[in-house]
């Protein structure tokens, strides 16, 4: 295989769900896959080499953060990201489009670009396409994302209309300034939750013909049930040869409904953020493990996972940790969510390739005709 070509090796009889391949400089990443997010070159709380043992393979950063600290500058003169932080495998970086979104009470839109205010030191940054593409080619990830306007939800139909048609004169500039031929440069539809917006996104996007389409602008508030619309409505309508990108998504059943539809990448905080405070993925569930009724559970976390937390400690320890406040319980619930999530997509994957996936995919259950793939 080429670089960045991506590669369907099975597909599923029921639904649209696939399982591929897609080639980077850094090396492959299986598809259907969970992305951990390391916004500031690292995974919150977690080493690269702990990273590795969760069976992570594709590691988000984010362009605006990095930019405000150390600067891309710093980056670059370590030898890039990878070397940066330590970590071999493929990265991507988020363009900062996100943040017009999470930080728009900081920021002033028009054509050309976003003015932020630095929530550091009050200062003004103007983010543009072209600034995010050079941003992100001196950061050197093997995916850069284009710089989109990421509308709010709710929103009126005048506002995300501007924002779609914003999102696409700004991949049009992101594509003339892209020049790094080790890095593919993918495009992200947007639109809302307006179905007409979407369509027309979606095929203004799919026009470029780049290596790889996300879908951005959900998990902003929206009902969950507005996303599982938008992934059915707007999946079909991008290149079936390139991946498909879901932004922001990282629990068990939407990522199911996703891969359903045809999505073959995620990312999203939660795992990380869920371990920071006590609470561990479950079978589907989450524990907090500041509950007393962990305080004699001499078992482990899960029986079933092969995670450092799961397989050298007990729920009781785990409790303990949390209890004392102790840095060691929020890495171990950090590698054991990050896990988690990873197994998941790895069981999805290899249920399509045995034909034994279904939308409602819980191999956990004994009864479950995946429940081999867990």
């Amino acid at each position: 295989m080429r670089v960045f070509d991506f590669q369907i090796n099975a597909t599923c009889r029921h639904t649209a769900a696939r399982c591929g391949c897609f080639e980077t400089p850094h090396g492959p990443v299986s598809t259907p896959r969970f992305m951990p997010v390391g916004t500031l070159a690292t995974v919150k709380g977690v080493t690269a080499d702990q990273l590795a043992t969760t069976g992570a393979q594709m590691v988000l950063s984010n362009t605006y953060h990095l930019h405000l600290q150390p600067g891309e500058a710093v980056v670059e003169a370590a030898g890039g990201l990878h070397r940066f932080m330590g970590w071999q495998g493929p990265m991507l970086t988020d363009s900062g489009g996100f943040q017009v979104f999470s930080l728009g009470d900081l920021n002033r839109i028009d054509d050309h670009g976003v003015d932020f205010r630095n929530p550091r030191d009050g200062s003004r940054i103007l983010l543009t396409p072209e600034r995010s593409m050079e941003i992100q080619m001196a950061l050197g990830a093997d995916v850069a994302m284009a710089f989109d306007q990421c509308p709010p939800y709710p929103a009126t139909e005048n506002d995300v209309e501007e924002a779609s048609r914003r999102t696409h004169a700004w991949l049009e500039r992101c594509v003339a300034s892209h020049t790094r031929t080790d890095q593919a440069l993918f495009g992200i539809v947007q639109g809302g939750c307006f179905p007409h917006l979407r369509e027309a996104s979606a095929r203004a996007v799919a026009d470029f013909n780049l290596p790889g389409i996300a879908i951005g602008g959900v998990s902003v508030g929206e009902p969950v049930e507005d996303m599982h619309r938008i992934v059915r409505q707007v999946t079909p309508l991008l290149p079936h040869d390139r991946p498909r990108y879901l932004m922001g998504i990282g629990t068990l059943q939407e990522m199911a409904v996703a891969v359903a539809n045809g999505i073959d990448l995620f990312d999203c905080v939660l795992p990380t953020r869920l371990g920071r405070h006590g609470t561990a993925m479950v079978a589907g569930e989450r524990w907090n493990l500041r509950n007393a009724r962990f305080r004699h559970d001499h078992t482990p976390l899960d029986p079933t996972c092969p995670c450092i937390a799961c397989k050298q400690h007990t729920r009781a320890y785990l409790h303990h940790l949390i209890r004392s406040e102790e840095l060691l319980g929020l890495t171990l619930l950090s590698l054991h969510n990050l896990t988690h999530l990873i197994r998941f997509t790895s069981a999805m994957e290899r249920a399509i390739r045995d034909g034994c996936f279904a939308e409602d995919f819980r191999p956990w259950n004994e009864d479950s005709p995946a429940h081999h793939t867990w």
